[in-house]
């Protein structure tokens, strides 16, 4: 029988109880006793969840990431000592010189920092429309290896279509990636949809609760077993107290993206009528160009939204400081709600016109909605909306 989410997140890392302890207990520890000198050998084996050195796994870390297996449908997972950390390894997992990289124009800002870092390498990058699927075909060369794709994409909340892109991976025999992060398997699960390899910044809706850095990788044993040997050389780890966290976290994570969920509805909506605001980007609204397509492949629109003010970027940010449940942060996905402005938390890196080409004005507040009562939430926001709007000068 196959368990659904919340069964699965609460019992999926119960065969590898060791233990009489309902919670499972910490392995705080950098080694592990060997029962023969001759044990040390499986070290060169380089077996995934062996127990010699922490580095190259520890018993929390084989309970969480059976866990993240199962939510996403995968045959095996990989937990990291970051996001970043998961994803620069899968590149250097898959990647050499001369090879080529299809990714789509709109991604995660420290994504788009390795992606640009990677020309020293001797390794070329090809950004492309997310919203077309065929551009992403257009793009491919006879070097192109990885296509990368991330949806919904950060801030704009654009769509990629995960299965018409994860089609043209396998018809040119094209490795499909795909970062997760803002979906989470409890909204979209890309593997079901032709996607190769699955990875989130586990740092946010995973763990949940602003209070761990993690990353992970999910997708078939042989993928990740050719993964965690390139993250026990690059030193990647997770330790076993983050991995307890991000594993205590997840227990509740269908409970608490249904709630993101219901909750960056209600804000969506509410924004959308308020006069202070122009733009309101979350694919739950039927105003948004591509809601058909997150009707398809989403069962949740996610916790994260982003829209635009009538207002310069300095009233902007005053208004961000002035609320009073939206926290200024980076980061999202977990139980507060937070608040920043991407121009601004990015000015100096990011150039007006790198900004421009991705879609980002200066006026855009990106929303990780939290889970406070949204009710609350929405009664924040229009006071303060309200404030801005009289404070605007007189036409």
């Amino acid at each position: 029988m196959t368990a659904k989410p919340e069964t699965t997140s609460v019992h999926g890392d119960e065969p590898l109880r060791e233990t009489t302890s309902l919670a499972p207990p910490i392995y705080q520890t950098s080694t592990f006793i060997a029962n023969s000198p001759e044990d040390f050998g499986v070290m060169s084996t380089e077996l995934h969840h062996q127990r010699n050195y922490a580095r190259y796994g520890n018993p929390n870390h084989e309970q969480v990431e059976t866990v993240l297996a199962k939510l996403e449908g995968a045959e095996s997972a990989l937990v990291t000592g970051s996001g970043m950390g998961a994803f620069s390894t899968m590149m250097l997992t898959f990647l050499s010189a001369g090879d080529h990289v299809v990714a789509q124009r709109i991604h995660y800002g420290g994504v788009i920092g390795f992606l640009e870092k990677m020309a020293k390498f001797g390794i070329r990058i090809t950004f492309v429309d997310q919203t077309d699927p065929q551009a992403f075909e257009d793009a491919i060369t006879p070097d192109t290896k990885v296509i990368l794709i991330e949806s919904p994409s950060n801030p704009t909340m654009h769509l990629t279509d995960v299965a018409a892109v994860a089609a043209i991976g396998k018809k040119h025999g094209v490795l499909t990636i795909c970062d997760n992060t803002y979906a989470t398997p409890i909204n979209m699960r890309p593997i079901d949809m032709g996607v190769d390899i699955v990875w989130h910044s586990a740092t946010k809706y995973l763990g949940g609760h602003h209070d761990l850095i993690a990353g992970a990788i999910a997708a078939s044993k042989a993928h990740i077993d050719t993964i965690w040997k390139m993250s026990i050389s690059v030193g990647a780890s997770l330790n076993g107290f983050d991995s307890w966290l991000l594993l205590r976290g997840m227990r509740t994570l269908q409970l608490r993206v249904e709630k993101h969920n219901d909750n960056a509805l209600a804000v969506a909506h509410a924004l959308e009528q308020h006069p202070a605001v122009t733009a309101v980007y979350y694919p739950g609204l039927a105003s948004h160009p591509q809601h058909a397509l997150a009707q398809q492949q989403m069962s949740g629109f996610t916790g994260m939204l982003a829209f635009e003010v009538d207002t310069d970027p300095a009233s902007a940010d005053r208004f961000i400081h002035e609320l009073q449940y939206g926290m200024l942060a980076a980061s999202l996905g977990g139980i507060h709600t937070l608040v920043a402005r991407p121009a601004a938390m990015l000015a100096g890196v990011v150039t007006e016109d790198e900004f421009a080409a991705r879609g980002v004005s200066s006026r855009m507040i990106r929303m990780s909605v939290g889970l406070e009562d949204a009710d609350d939430l929405i009664a924040d926001l229009h006071t303060n909306l309200d404030k801005l709007q009289q404070h605007q000068p007189q036409a």
